[in-house]
């Protein structure tokens, strides 16, 4: 008997260069928008690529040297965020829908549920996988994937990112990482930040079976149907005009800051608990905390605390950073031991000082 529930289309694009993928973006939102795609959920994977978000520069994000010496290609998203790195180690995953199948526009709820679906589907490996507001996945406190949405009129794309396996070392050697923090102990350090399928499972999951666990996934949650399907003539003229656009240094460097302008401050202290050290990569020309890292071997717990913390922090303005401190822990239980949020506060201050940021 046949379903009348509505058929989404399942989009295979496999592992291809940036610009292919970034151009497939392009033209499957415009595609959505104008009502020329279908709605859908693709599966993508990367050659090795550091990625922009929209609005970065390239001399200030990434160590460009890195990149050429070992044959990774830079480019440059569609939408915003931070640097990343994506090889094909990790599964790219998309979502291109018209709001009417969402129930909202509300980006925080919908990051909700399409999150706490693909948690659920990829937890069918025999892993606690769970939604980390903002946008993350993670796996007993540790990250396993990022997200990230966006609008064009009515129509959505939702991105995500599944760390298969996954390389730390090279991913801080990729982004423009204070050079402190590429220490042994600091490497370790970020191990533990992060996870993959494959350190959690014991072995590589096939790819073909993530892919239908995540599949299936959102399926039950928007109770639709999934069919195998191909780009349409009509994307496939979008994608080559995209392709035209995007895979051209024009595109790649349509931002370019010198990485002089986007320095990393730094501050440390000795405090009762111990020592703690903080990085901050800031935007002199917009008075932004880019990326903020903390390192030390202060007793916080959870252990997390610190992390999350970063996050909060994460591209927000200088004149906001106590504020956002003092919320981030009024927020929450914290044992700091003699460590205080205002310590914190005063330590970021102190590297912000160090621009003339804060006098």
């Amino acid at each position: 008997m046949a379903s009348n529930r509505p058929v989404w289309r399942l989009l295979d694009t496999g592992i291809r260069p940036a610009a292919e993928n970034i151009a497939l973006n392009q033209s499957l939102l415009t595609g959505r928008q104008q009502g020329i795609t279908p709605s859908t959920l693709r599966f993508l994977g990367f050659q090795p690529s550091a990625l922009l978000g929209f609005h970065q520069s390239a001399a200030q994000e990434l160590d460009l040297d890195y990149c050429r010496n070992h044959a990774i290609t830079v480019q440059r998203r569609i939408t915003g965020g931070g640097a990343l790195y994506c090889d094909d180690r990790q599964l790219g995953w998309e979502l291109y829908l018209h709001k009417h199948e969402l129930g909202t526009a509300d980006m925080t709820a919908i990051a909700r549920r399409i999150c706490v679906a693909v948690a659920g589907g990829i937890s069918r490996l025999g892993i606690a996988a769970q939604f980390r507001p903002r946008n993350d996945l993670e796996v007993h406190g540790r990250k396993i994937g990022g997200t990230g949405g966006a609008f064009d009129g009515d129509a959505l794309m939702y991105q995500g990112t599944l760390l298969i396996d996954f390389d730390v070392e090279l991913m801080l050697r990729v982004l423009n990482i204070p050079a402190e923090k590429l220490s042994d102990k600091a490497i370790a350090s970020a191990r533990e930040r992060v996870t993959s399928l494959a350190e959690l499972t014991g072995s590589v999951p096939a790819r073909n079976t993530v892919i239908a666990l995540i599949a299936d996934a959102l399926a039950e949650e928007f109770d639709v149907e999934m069919n195998p399907g191909e780009l349409n003539p009509q994307e496939q003229e979008l994608y080559a005009e995209a392709l035209t656009q995007i895979d051209h240094p024009d595109w790649v460097d349509m931002l370019t800051q010198p990485a002089a302008d986007r320095p990393v401050l730094t501050a440390v202290r000795k405090f009762g608990g111990g020592m703690l050290r903080v990085n901050i990569a800031y935007d002199q020309t917009h008075q932004r905390l880019k990326q903020v890292w903390f390192s030390g071997d202060v007793f916080i717990s959870p252990r997390r605390t610190l992390i999350d913390l970063e996050a909060a922090l994460r591209d927000s303005a200088a004149e906001r950073m106590e504020t956002i401190v003092l919320e981030f822990f009024q927020e929450r239980t914290v044992d700091m031991l003699t460590l205080a949020p205002e310590d914190v506060v005063s330590l970021l201050g102190e590297a912000l000082a160090t621009s003339g940021v804060i006098a």
